[in-house]
């Protein structure tokens, strides 16, 4: 029997305010990230990823607060992320109440804290976010060929692969299908698929086409675009395995 495929909303937080914008740039208030998880929890979300996309040493005492709060509201998994750069950062958030925590570019500039991080919590509770950018006929990560990138981080004990199309993101024009199904041919553990979403038909693409374990959006779920329940039966319909809210 296959897995069923996850519909995770983001909430992009500046520490205590969810924020939104288009390419990473732009950004606008979203609401209250506490409120957006009870209603996301009600609404039959797989999971919820919440990012301190500020992650200033300042922040953490507010993030960590509102990774609280957010948990609090949650009875589905919780990632969290955004400024984790080493143990001590990840097990504050997971003693705040994530599940999971994601590493994005402390794990580029120091591979090693995948392993460590994978020895402390378990693989299963590391996400490797990788903010992929097309450069002419080839996507690369900051410093690393996203390919190869995603396999070394699965190799070092990440879990999970959390794969953003920076040039997709915000911009409602779908997924990015043959960069998602590079990634998810080439490494063994589920990938979330990131930027671009609007449609119901992107979504049926990403599972069917790009092959993503997950999908990931934001400003379609908070602003009322999309509702997940609707989601969740349209994909059904087409015989994609979904977890269909109560």
């Amino acid at each position: 029997m296959s897995l069923a495929h996850r519909i995770i909303p983001c909430l992009d937080t500046d520490g205590s305010r969810v924020v939104k914008g288009v390419n990473f740039v732009g950004l606008r208030d979203a609401g209250d990230p506490v409120a957006l998880a009870a209603r996301y929890n009600a609404e039959g979300a797989d999971e919820l990823v919440v990012l301190d996309i500020a992650a200033s040493r300042d922040r953490r005492p507010t993030f960590l607060e509102t990774i609280r709060c957010v948990a609090a509201e949650l009875s589905i998994p919780l990632t969290a992320g955004g400024g984790i750069r080493s143990l001590e950062d990840a097990r504050a958030v997971i003693l705040a109440g994530a599940d999971k925590v994601t590493v994005n570019t402390a794990a580029v500039e120091r591979p090693g804290l995948i392993t460590e991080l994978s020895r402390e919590f378990g693989a299963q509770a590391v996400v490797l976010a990788i903010d992929a950018k097309r450069l002419n006929d080839h996507w690369d990560v900051t410093v690393r060929g996203t390919l190869g990138w995603a396999q070394q981080g699965v190799a070092l004990g990440a879990g999970e692969i959390l794969l953003t199309s920076v040039d997709r993101d915000g911009t409602q024009l779908g997924f990015d299908i043959p960069l998602t199904a590079a990634i998810s041919r080439a490494v063994s553990v589920p990938v979330i698929a990131s930027g671009g979403a609007k449609l119901p038909g992107h979504f049926a693409q990403i599972f069917s086409e790009g092959a993503a374990d997950a999908a990931l959006a934001a400003s379609i779920f908070h602003d009322g675009v999309q509702s997940i329940r609707e989601l969740k039966h349209f994909l059904a319909a087409r015989n994609i395995e979904v977890r269909l809210p109560c």
